[in-house]
């Protein structure tokens, strides 16, 4: 099994990354919470894996943190709940935040999330709010984004792009996204973190 993976960063886009180890290029899943953290293409990057096997594939799931695992194998423990919902809970939702929802069963936060039903949420408040690890972020978070300016009317193609591949519905990605780039954001991750709480309501 792979628990880590430390290289260089060869692609990178939302969801998904591609870790240059000698050579050997790991095609490696993420929540947007990773995505933020790490840095941009050609920078060393260190993540904590969680390799999920099935009869035909093997997947690589990365994480900034150790609290973006462990909540992210806590997730996946739910009935109903597999890795695909699980980045997609850990993408809507800032792991300390999720925690905090967890706890308090905040429902409604967490129907939020494009994929998450209310029976879902009641599931995942209900069989982990006494399962959960530290609610403060790992010493290891964070990292450097440094995403230059890019043209407007690509930047919001591009933001779009990434809410519809997070499981948004167009129009209101659409809005929120012209919300997000009412308030000034000049790059993509700026723009995209913005249009997620302009979602997040």
């Amino acid at each position: 099994m792979i628990a880590r993976l430390h290289g260089k960063l060869a692609e990178k886009q939302p969801g998904r990354i591609v870790v240059d180890v000698g050579g050997v290029g790991y095609d490696v899943q993420i929540p947007l919470s990773t995505y933020y953290a790490v840095g941009d293409r050609g920078a060393e990057v260190a993540l904590r894996i969680h390799t999920h096997v099935r009869e035909e594939a093997l997947s690589l799931f990365g994480f900034a943190t150790r609290l973006e695992r462990d909540l992210f194998e806590r997730l996946i423990g739910i009935n109903g709940v597999g890795p695909r919902l699980a980045l997609a809970v850990l993408s809507g939702i800032e792991p300390p935040a999720l925690v905090q929802a967890i706890r308090t069963a905040d429902v409604a936060r967490l129907t939020g999330i494009p994929g998450v039903g209310r029976k879902t949420a009641e599931r995942i408040t209900l069989e982990l709010k006494d399962k959960l690890p530290a609610g403060a972020p790992a010493d290891d978070a964070g990292g450097a984004d440094g995403a230059a300016e890019v043209d407007g009317r690509d930047l919001r193609g591009d933001v779009i792009s990434a809410l519809l591949n997070l499981g948004y519905q167009r129009p209101p990605a659409e809005r929120a996204v012209e919300a997000a780039l009412k308030r000034g954001p000049g790059d993509f991750e700026a723009a995209l973190r913005q249009a997620l709480r302009e979602l997040a309501g």
